[in-house]
Parts: structure tokens; C-alpha cells; sequence
């Protein structure tokens, strides 16, 4: 019964945050990529080890799910991370897709990797649906903008014309509105 119990509620806990997962997702070559460095140590094994079992599967990880940053890339992503959490490597990183990660299950078959699998694909889905909503609210500020830029030359013409109209009648030359009543002549 405990273990039954137990077992339910590791299934209730996830294994990885979210969050720990999504600031781990970087653009690089206008791809959303996740480094090797911080995939191993979502599924608790050492770059090394993580590495090796990719190199031993190459076949599964074409160039479009994974690839080796330049010495440009990787100094980049350094400093957008700030603090380095690569150590003394001696090879540039990899970078995994989300094809890459989604193939990485067929290659670490713990119970860990299975659930870190799933939290990590979910994080994508997150990211990708968080984009499009990005994007479509640019789109949508974008005709709003060209929408008040009209408004904006419309009042402008208004503007103009009230001006037209206030210098064309100037207010000191005016004469008295109505007629004029003479006194009456005294015989």
C-alpha cells in the first residue's frame, strides 16, 4: 500500500521546474537550442557521459538537431549568461533542437530522462506558443499603429483648417454685429 501511495505521489511532483527548464532554451542560428552542458545536468549525468552516448548514436542526430557552436557563438551565449557554467572544456558545445531533445529518449533510457523528456518538450511547446502570441500582438500593434497614423494626419488637417480659419478673420478689425441706432435728430 506505501508503495502504491509512493509511487503516486512521485508521479504528481514533476521531476524538473518549468522555469529551470525555459531559462535554459537559447536562440542560436535562429533555432531555439538547449547546450549540452545544462541537458546533462537535467539528467543528472556528467557532460562527458551525455556526450558520449550522442557520439555513439550520431546517426540519430543530424545537423538539423544538432550542432557544435563556433568559438563566436559560444563566447555569445557565454556572456549572455554571465557567469559560465561550462568549466575548463575542451571542446566547443553542442546544442540540441527540440527534434535533438525529443531524440535524446531514444538514446538515455532511464526513468529520469523519460521524465526529463517530457518536461523539456512541454517547455518548447510553452515557448513556441508564447512566440506566436508575441507575435501576434506585434502584428496587431502594428495595424493599430498605421491606424492612428491616419487619425493622426486627419487631426492635423483639422488643426490646420481651425488655424486657417482664426488667421483669415482677425479679431480687431471686427465691426459690431447688428444694427446701429441714431439718436434722433433735434429741431
Amino acid at each position: 500500500m506505501k508503495a502504491i501511495e509512493k509511487g503516486a505521489r512521485a508521479q504528481r511532483v514533476p521531476v524538473v521546474r518549468p522555469a529551470s527548464i525555459e531559462r535554459r532554451i537559447y536562440f542560436v542560428r535562429g533555432k531555439k537550442v538547449m547546450i549540452d552542458n545544462d541537458l546533462a545536468v537535467l539528467y543528472r549525468v556528467p557532460t562527458g557521459t551525455f556526450n558520449q552516448a550522442v557520439r555513439r548514436n550520431k546517426l540519430r542526430f543530424p545537423a538539423d538537431f544538432m550542432f557544435q557552436l563556433t568559438a563566436d557563438e559560444a563566447e555569445n551565449l557565454r556572456s549572455q549568461i554571465v557567469i559560465s557554467s561550462w568549466g575548463g572544456r575542451r571542446y566547443l558545445p553542442f546544442v540540441f533542437t527540440e527534434q535533438g531533445v525529443a531524440m535524446l529518449s531514444s538514446v538515455l533510457k532511464s526513468d529520469r530522462a523519460i521524465q526529463v523528456n517530457i518536461a523539456v518538450m512541454r517547455a518548447f511547446v510553452k515557448l513556441r506558443e508564447l512566440l506566436a502570441t508575441h507575435q501576434d500582438l506585434a502584428l496587431r500593434l502594428g495595424e493599430l499603429e498605421k491606424k492612428f497614423q491616419r487619425h493622426d494626419g486627419q487631426i492635423r488637417e483639422v488643426f490646420e483648417a481651425i488655424r486657417a480659419l482664426l488667421a483669415a478673420s482677425p479679431n480687431s478689425a471686427q465691426r459690431p454685429i447688428g444694427f446701429r441706432v441714431q439718436a434722433p435728430h433735434q429741431k
